[in-house]
């Protein structure tokens, strides 16, 4: 136990320096396991998670994923959902940000990246916005907030590494993503509704009308077919997770080509951003499995088990302890990272509460619940401050906006995510439901 503390202070010390997290889990816990044991042994553990992470089949989902995201960025498709979603909800005060929020849902069920979603919905709405005479604070939040659904509704990177630390069905995680997910849609949407009623100089009395044309109507089309393909093959048990990743990758290389955004110069940058991107998650991967190893082997898990358990809380107490936890870490951490620190150590502690019968009552369906908690406290964190990412994905793209203004703008959402938060752990039905548990 003591060893553990001492590797998390080295841990936090080391990134503080500017470490790249990856490294400072591999140094950490590589030291950490030799000192314990032997180098020999700590070595041979080191180069085995590497090897095994690199040559493993089922993380192949990540770059197809990923490669899928980045290819539909380049088609054109956000543009479409962005029009659409404006033309539906154009007469409603704040209509434009409420667009944006479900543009960007859209978006993100064939993306998968909340930081790509940001990225790519900040160049299509934000102009729009501010010609119509929205606030920059309303404009950037609803952008920054949006972008965040891209890691909860289906498919989701995130989702699929929290499957891969903890084995749990990542087919069964999409389709409990999917409600949770839809809630996060409305709930932004009333944080808007709320936000221009309490301070009307926030948006416009109304816009002007986007006519949906033939384009728009067919990159919603094969944005929802898109979804449909993976959802029903994944669910229906005709291909894995895996080929389903496959197929989405070889589906928005057609969508692309076909609505006439795929270039050889495109192609290649798409290519180019899969590796960057799925190389970090890979050191990130292999980083948690030597650091997870270590505070393992020196005990850490099994002393946070005998210390809840003598606290003699409920299960549900231990459930809202550890995401204020997260919503803390999440304020200083990196998302992936907090995840790859916190999910080894706490999901055995969770996987031994006893909840009883009716929905918790089998170990599956709380594995499922805690991965949404999960996925819905990283949301928060990715728009926390002072590290929240998606803020600093918008502030690299409209230099022009202050960040104080962007973090200002983000807080009606942030605490809307709270409510989901809480309705989430208040009513797990809500998440298992369409599993039909």
């Amino acid at each position: 136990m003591i060893e553990s503390l001492f590797a998390f202070i080295a841990l936090f010390g080391l990134v503080f320096l500017r470490v790249p997290i990856a490294f400072a889990m591999i140094i950490v816990g590589t030291v950490g396991f030799a000192l314990l044991r032997n180098w020999e042994a700590s070595l041979r553990l080191t180069g085995n998670a590497a090897f095994d992470t690199v040559f493993s089949f089922t993380l192949s989902v990540i770059p197809l994923f990923i490669l899928m995201g980045n290819l539909l960025t380049s088609s054109g498709v956000s543009d479409a959902l962005f029009s659409t979603a404006h033309r539906a909800l154009y007469r409603l005060r704040g209509g434009l940000a409420m667009a944006t929020v479900v543009a960007c849902g859209g978006f993100s069920a064939v993306c998968g990246s909340s930081l790509a979603t940001a990225a790519t919905m900040s160049k299509v709405a934000m102009p729009t916005m501010r010609k119509t005479g929205y606030a920059d604070s309303l404009a950037t939040g609803s952008i920054a907030a949006g972008g965040t659904l891209g890691i909860l509704i289906p498919p989701s990177v995130v989702m699929i590494i929290y499957g891969l630390i903890t084995e749990a069905d990542i087919g069964k995680l999409f389709i409990a993503g999917v409600l949770p997910g839809l809630m996060g849609v409305l709930f932004y949407m009333l944080a808007v509704a709320i936000a221009v009623r309490v301070k009307p100089s926030l948006a416009p009395d109304g816009s002007d009308e986007l006519p949906v044309s033939g384009g728009d109507v067919g990159g919603v089309a094969a944005v929802i077919g898109l979804f449909a393909v993976i959802m029903i093959g994944i669910y229906g048990g005709f291909f894995t997770p895996s080929e389903a990743a496959a197929i989405g990758a070889i589906f928005s290389l057609i969508i692309a080509w076909m609505r006439g955004g795929l270039t050889i110069r495109r192609l290649l940058d798409s290519c180019i951003n899969t590796a960057k991107t799925s190389a970090m998650i890979f050191a990130l991967i292999i980083g948690a499995e030597v650091f997870s190893n270590f505070v393992s082997y020196a005990g850490l898990p099994d002393a946070i088990l005998a210390w809840v358990t003598g606290l003699n809380v409920g299960p549900f107490m231990v459930i809202i302890t550890l995401m204020l936890v997260y919503i803390v870490l999440g304020a200083v951490l990196e998302s992936l990272s907090m995840i790859f620190l916190t999910v080894p150590i706490f999901f055995p502690l969770v996987m031994s509460l006893d909840f009883g019968d009716g929905w918790l009552g089998q170990p599956d369906n709380v594995a499922i619940w805690f991965g949404i908690l999960v996925v819905v406290v990283t949301e928060i964190s990715l728009i926390s401050p002072p590290v929240g990412l998606n803020v600093f994905v918008l502030r690299s793209v409209l230099k022009d906006v202050p960040i104080t203004t962007m973090f200002r703008g983000i807080m009606p959402f942030w605490v809307s995510d709270i409510f989901r938060l809480a309705t989430l752990i208040a009513f797990p039905a809500l998440s298992l439901v369409l599993l039909g548990s």
